[in-house]
């Protein structure tokens, strides 16, 4: 069993009268977590009940709120844990839970589903003050390197890390060539591992993109897809991109749309001051899941020359780094200018700027690049990021200080 670290943050929140919603890709691990938590609170004979919209004899529960409230009386009594998993399966969720929430039934909610489109979308106007959400993501590395360490060094991570750096750079190898699927940690061969990627992602196209949201093109869809894994980071021309999977400019936005509200993807934008120098329209995408993104390149577990790690490991960071920002109000960007000038990342805070650079080659003393020279020198931000594998150390650039972070160890943001 994978250990998240999601599920202690859930499991206090059980106690508020709020839903509890876990949203997350297909596959993730929500139904898993759920089911650990339910057991839980079995040992503790609680009072649960468990109902799956995937499953056509619990669907039949819900054809109206009545109904659904008739049958976890029926379970439960008049209070309990209600456990509900692919809720983006009703029509109109949000109003749907809404009207069960505004009953003030001695009920618990518990509800996972795998399409944001509803939970994140509607759903915030329909269940405004009556619910919290709980984004699930793939396997962190850390939590991946607990499992693959069998939780030996649980509490000394740190340690390990600091200590076992040939250990701690394999691990990483692993991590940036098969992601954090779950099902794809736990499986042992290359071979299966593929196959099951192969699974998760066909299920994804077909339940969550051809019957939810009725997409015409699935095949066209997966071309997208190999398309985007080609220019992770990189800036998006959508009139290029839109001629080489053959659809039209708006109904490609449409579907990168659908594939960053169904966790496959995330659209960043540019940071800018400057319109006339700075660009301002064009995105960057990355992947959700690395191992996904290797597998629509036909490149799961096949990478290891720097030049092919070195894209992975920026959107690595970049999963770092949107975790980190999760619960604050600062928003991610990249920097690019007419003349060429780029850095990966800008979090653009209340307290100010901080520009990140990534460098996945070895680091041995605290050098930057020219371009990211000319940022801190446009900006004078107070403190600039430097992250990497292997070097610490801090440099001044007038009243700009230069950290060079290992990627394991970033502090708060």
């Amino acid at each position: 069993m994978i250990k998240r670290t999601i599920k202690n943050e859930i499991i206090d929140h059980l106690s508020k009268k709020e839903i509890t919603i876990i949203i997350g890709a297909r596959q993730v691990g929500k139904t898993t977590l759920m089911q650990e938590i339910l057991d839980g609170l079995q040992a503790k004979n609680e009072k649960v009940l468990a109902l799956n919209l995937d499953i056509d004899s619990h669907a039949i529960y819900f054809v109206s709120q009545d109904t659904l409230l008739k049958k976890i009386e029926l379970e439960v009594g008049d209070s309990g844990y209600v456990f509900i998993d692919e809720i983006q399966r009703i029509e109109n969720a949000g109003l749907f839970l809404k009207g069960l929430y505004d009953r003030n039934l001695s009920y618990k909610y518990i509800i996972s589903g795998s399409g944001s489109l509803e939970l994140k979308e509607k759903i915030k106007e329909s269940l405004a003050g009556r619910k919290r959400l709980f984004e699930m993501e793939p396997v962190t590395f850390t939590e991946f390197v607990n499992y693959k360490t069998n939780y030996k060094y649980d509490k000394r991570l740190s340690l390990f890390f600091e200590l076992e750096s040939n250990q701690t750079q394999e691990y990483l190898l692993e991590y940036l060539n098969f992601g954090g699927y779950p099902r794809i940690v736990s499986e042992s061969t290359i071979s299966e591992k593929t196959k099951l990627m192969n699974e998760i992602f066909n299920s994804y196209v077909e339940k969550d993109l051809v019957y939810l949201l009725k997409i015409e093109r699935p095949d066209v869809f997966h071309l997208l897809i190999r398309i985007l894994a080609t220019q992770t980071g990189n800036i998006v021309n959508y009139s290029e991109l839109a001629k080489h999977s053959g659809l039209a400019v708006p109904t490609l936005k449409r579907y990168l749309w659908y594939a960053e509200k169904t966790f496959c993807i995330n659209y960043v934008s540019p940071y800018f001051t400057n319109a006339l120098k700075e660009i301002t329209k064009s995105p960057t995408y990355y992947f959700v899941d690395l191992g996904l993104r290797n597998f629509a390149l036909g490149q799961m577990g096949n990478l290891s020359l720097p030049n092919q790690l070195g894209f992975v490991f920026q959107n690595y960071v970049f999963n770092l780094l949107k975790s980190k920002l999760l619960v604050s109000n600062a928003t991610l960007h990249f920097w690019r200018t007419t003349d060429k000038a780029e850095v990966d990342f800008v979090v653009n805070k209340a307290s100010g700027i901080l520009p990140i650079e990534v460098k996945y080659g070895e680091i041995s003393k605290p050098t930057i690049s020219r371009s990211f020279r000319s940022f801190v020198d446009k900006y004078s931000p107070k403190e600039a990021w430097i992250i990497n594998r292997n070097f610490e150390s801090e440099i001044m650039i007038n009243e700009t200080k230069i950290r060079f972070l290992v990627y394991y160890a970033l502090p708060q943001i």
